[in-house]
């Protein structure tokens, strides 16, 4: 799946009128899921805003709990209608637990897939084994795999697995939380280029091939920040510090 070079990640947004601005702004990616609670929001967003539904990219997750066959597709359509949406481009696994079985799932998936419902299969949160045991299983490809990254936690035996396999990695938190200015190496770059951390992280994620950060953000003048991230060139020195932090921080853990 060509997937665009950002997009808004959406947990924790509670105002259409955010979405209806991102994609004035130029987004034409947004990120959400079931266990968010704001899948109406996001559909109201889109609705509000004058970009054609067909040019943007909408993304949802079933929960852990719903990944029995039956509750795949009730639930499935259930956040369609929170959307207002006939169908969704991606639909991700959010995470392989509780009701996950890969046979049993995965399969739903694929029915989903075959329809028209929706336009990939997504996964999130899996580690090399569980990505190895869904592609034996999946008929449909993988059309992306959406885990946690950022300087603080950087996993490139995901990102090296889905550069083999030709699918794109939705690197949320792409801010460490908000923490990107606590880190020392993204500060220094920072000054050197006379930006903000937040860009400096977004440039450096924007720089490895295959890798779609979703930053969230609320205000018009950060969505337009994170756009304009993407035009900051680091030199090799500023990626290989980057690459350089200590990785041992995940923020998001199962």
């Amino acid at each position: 799946m060509q997937l665009p070079p950002i997009g808004l990640g959406t947990m924790g947004i509670e105002d259409p009128d955010t979405v209806a601005t991102a994609l004035e702004c130029g987004y034409r990616h947004l990120d959400t899921a079931q266990i968010y609670g704001n899948e109406a929001v996001v559909g109201e967003g889109l609705a509000r805003s004058s970009v054609p539904r067909e040019d943007v990219v909408v993304a949802t997750k079933v929960w852990a709990d719903s990944l029995a066959p039956d509750t795949i597709r009730r639930t499935t359509e259930e956040s369609l209608e929170r959307l207002g949406l006939e169908d969704v481009d991606l639909l991700y696994v959010h995470r392989p637990i509780e009701a996950y079985e890969p046979e049993r799932t995965l399969s739903a998936f694929d029915e989903l897939y075959e329809e028209g419902t929706i336009g990939g299969v997504g996964l999130s949160n899996f580690s090399i084994a569980e990505l190895e045991a869904a592609a034996d299983v999946l008929e449909a490809p993988i059309a992306a795999h959406q885990v946690e990254y950022h300087p603080l936690f950087q996993p490139g035996d995901l990102l090296e697995h889905a550069r083999k396999h030709g699918y794109p990695l939705v690197a949320y938190s792409p801010l460490a939380n908000g923490r990107a200015g606590e880190i020392e190496a993204i500060v220094d770059v920072a000054e050197a280029h006379e930006t903000t951390p937040e860009a400096v992280c977004l440039a450096w994620l924007a720089a490895k091939a295959g890798v779609v950060p979703i930053p969230k953000a609320s205000s018009r003048e950060h969505l337009e920040a994170n756009l304009e991230a993407l035009e900051l060139e680091h030199d090799p020195d500023d990626l290989e510090r980057i690459d350089a932090v200590e990785r041992t921080e995940e923020l998001f853990p199962e």
